[in-house]
């Protein structure tokens, strides 16, 4: 399906219509890029071109007295002299509950062959910010269905969770799991920049029909055009604030935002923008705040919480948009590739991984639990490699110790297959009892130590 196919009424009724449209011409072609005089179209508007082929294009900036408009599709056919016209409908989206279980392109096309999606409504691609007086605070927790995430990095309705971590380390692997099990009422994702394949691996072995059901589910793949990218995510985000002003919990899960920064960046310098941080044009880190801050909660409305992955070059936590979004977001979920290599999934380092609300959506209890096991997780951490060449002395040590006592507990807590479904509750349970065993095996070494020595 050609970026064209579902609009062939609308193009045909604006050509129709000659005085609703602001009309160009092609001056000349660069990559994606048209140069069109005598198009006084502001910044954002859907064109399309006309005579020879017809294009879909968006207007991103000017040179001169020249439009310069980045195509959704390959220029091939354009000649110099055709037409360009303005589309009326460029900055709405349509939404609406029958996208549930549907996959669509960045134009909101359906692209499952499972028959038209009827719209409820139209949407603004980019609407205006909710004003912060009118966000809500973030004390109740949305259980994602994966236990290492629930305990240590809880995470609040409406909160926004970066997961950073390099290729192949399970990114689309924990995001399909928490797709399947989350307690939200609907889930929006947008797979921005993927491989084809990955794809169709993605819904049916990762989401599967469960996840997919009550899913809306946003392709841009990485042959496509930047701007296409960059629409599936905009449109994305349009879907999810529909159901949360509907007053549903919403789930929001993005793959990736570093190839959504990728799109950005040539869009931006398609527009003449000057190259900046590691060859990042400036829009690149307006557009990440954009993007993220759309999630969050309202009064008297949903909320949207939002899961966005960050693939970091050569595993760089450091690297321009690894550091840009984890200035953003409320939180991070380190992958970690040493883990991944030992077969243990979700490959989470939990010591480098945090929630920055998470304190404020557990009650007293959960927060002393999860202090003692990440105590005594950084104990053991600490001598693993003492452990390793057999250097280590037990006893130096009385936490290190309890920790390697425990490891099967901890572990149960840390690691799960992708089918399995923790449930919450029974999440902190599990937790509450391994702490409080830890809490009494400490106990005995400070006796112990404590005892006075018969000479």
């Amino acid at each position: 399906m050609t970026a064209t196919s579902g609009f062939a009424r609308e193009i045909a009724m604006t050509e129709r219509v000659e005085a609703a449209s602001l009309v160009g011409q092609v001056v000349s072609v660069q990559g994606l890029a048209l140069r069109v005089a005598d198009l006084p179209a502001p910044v954002g508007s859907l064109v399309h071109t006309c005579h020879s082929v017809r294009r879909l294009g968006e207007v991103v900036g000017f040179q001169g007295s020249e439009t310069i408009v980045m195509l959704l599709d390959a220029p091939a056919g354009v000649r110099p002299g055709d037409r360009v016209a303005t589309l009326p409908w460029g900055g709405l989206a349509p939404v609406g509950k029958a996208a549930l279980g549907r996959v669509l392109n960045g134009l909101a096309e359906p692209i499952d062959e499972k028959g038209p999606v009827d719209p409820e409504d139209y949407a603004p691609l980019r609407p205006a910010p909710a004003p912060p007086t009118q966000r809500r605070r973030i004390v109740e927790p949305l259980p994602t269905g994966v236990r290492v995430l629930d305990l240590f990095t809880t995470a609040g309705k409406g909160q926004r969770l970066g997961v950073f971590a390099g290729p192949g380390v399970g990114k689309s692997t924990l995001l399909g799991s928490i797709a399947r099990n989350t307690t939200a009422d609907v889930n929006v994702i947008a797979l921005i920049g993927e491989r084809g394949r990955e794809v169709r691996d993605f819904l049916e072995a990762s989401l599967g029909e469960t996840g997919l059901a009550r899913s809306v589910v946003v392709v841009a793949t990485s042959d496509e055009s930047p701007l296409l990218r960059l629409r599936a995510a905009l449109y994305a985000c349009a879907c999810a604030e529909f159901f949360r002003d509907e007053g549903a919990d919403v789930m929001l899960m993005m793959d990736s935002i570093t190839r959504l920064a990728q799109a950005q960046r040539q869009v931006g310098l398609t527009a003449g923008e000057p190259p900046a941080t590691k060859g990042y044009p400036p829009s690149v880190f307006s557009m990440l705040p954009e993007v993220l801050e759309r999630a969050g909660a309202l009064e008297g409305k949903g909320s949207i919480t939002g899961f966005y992955t960050v693939l970091v070059e050569g595993d760089d936590m450091t690297e321009p948009i690894a550091d840009a979004a984890r200035g953003v977001l409320d939180g991070h979920i380190v992958l970690s590739r040493d883990l991944a290599r030992k077969g243990r999934y979700p490959a989470v380092d939990t010591l480098d991984s945090i929630s920055r609300v998470a304190d404020d959506v557990c009650n007293e209890q959960q927060r002393q639990t999860r202090r003692t096991l990440l105590k005594l997780l950084a104990a053991q951490r600490e001598v693993e490699e003492l452990v390793q060449i057999g250097a280590y002395a037990r006893g130096s040590n009385p936490t290190a110790d309890v920790a390697m006592e425990l490891a099967a507990d901890l572990d149960a807590l840390l690691l799960q297959e992708p089918a399995e479904q923790a449930i919450y509750d029974q999440s902190w349970a599990m937790a509450h009892a391994v702490a409080a065993r830890a809490g009494e095996l400490l106990n005995q070494r400070r006796t112990v130590g404590a005892a006075p020595h018969r000479s």
